[in-house]
C-alpha cells in the first residue's frame, strides 16, 4: 500500500504496484503514475489521509469547511483542463473517466473540487480545451475583470 497502516486495509487503497509518485518534471513537479490500465468508469482507487479545517499544499475539498490533506497518493494528482480521473469526495474514490492506459499519470481537474486553491497557477497541460489559469471553481481569474479579460493595452 501507499498508505501507511494506520490508515486502515481498504482493499481500494493504491497498492505500490500499480502507482508511483514520481517527479514528471521541472514545471509540473510530482505526479501519480498508473503503472497498471483502467477502464473508463472504473474505480482506479480510494483516497485517505488527514481531514483538516485548512487549505493546504496537497489537499483536496470534500465540503465547505473539510480538506484531505493527502502526501502519500492524491495529493499528487496534476491538473489538466481534460482530466483522466474524476474524484466523489464524498465517499472518497476516484474514477477513470476515459481508458487509462499503463504508464499514464493521473490528471485531475482541480477546478472539480476546490472552491479557493492552495496557489493559482499557469496551466501547462496543452489541452484543446485548456484555461491558461488554474483556479478553484469559485476563484476570478487574474487577468479577468467583471467577466472580460484585460488587454495588454489596458494593463500598460
Amino acid at each position: 500500500m501507499l498508505y501507511p497502516a494506520n490508515f486502515g486495509d481498504n482493499p481500494l487503497y493504491p497498492k505500490e504496484s500499480d502507482f508511483r509518485v514520481i517527479q514528471k518534471d521541472d514545471t509540473n513537479g510530482f505526479g501519480v503514475i498508473s503503472l497498471r490500465a483502467f477502464k473508463r468508469g472504473e474505480i482506479v482507487a480510494a483516497m485517505a489521509g488527514e481531514v483538516v479545517a485548512d487549505i493546504r499544499q496537497h489537499t483536496l475539498q470534500i465540503d465547505d469547511n473539510l480538506h484531505l490533506h493527502d502526501t502519500f497518493f492524491s495529493g499528487y494528482f496534476l491538473h489538466s483542463c481534460s482530466p483522466n480521473i474524476s474524484l466523489d469526495m464524498k465517499n472518497l474514490l476516484v474514477t477513470a473517466l476515459e481508458d487509462i492506459p499503463a504508464n499514464s499519470y493521473l490528471y485531475m481537474d482541480y477546478a472539480q473540487t476546490e472552491k479557493v486553491l492552495y496557489k493559482q497557477f499557469a496551466c501547462a497541460c496543452g489541452s484543446e480545451n485548456c484555461r491558461g489559469w488554474i483556479t478553484g471553481n469559485q476563484e476570478i481569474h487574474p487577468g479577468f475583470v467583471r467577466g472580460e479579460a484585460i488587454r495588454s493595452s489596458d494593463a500598460a
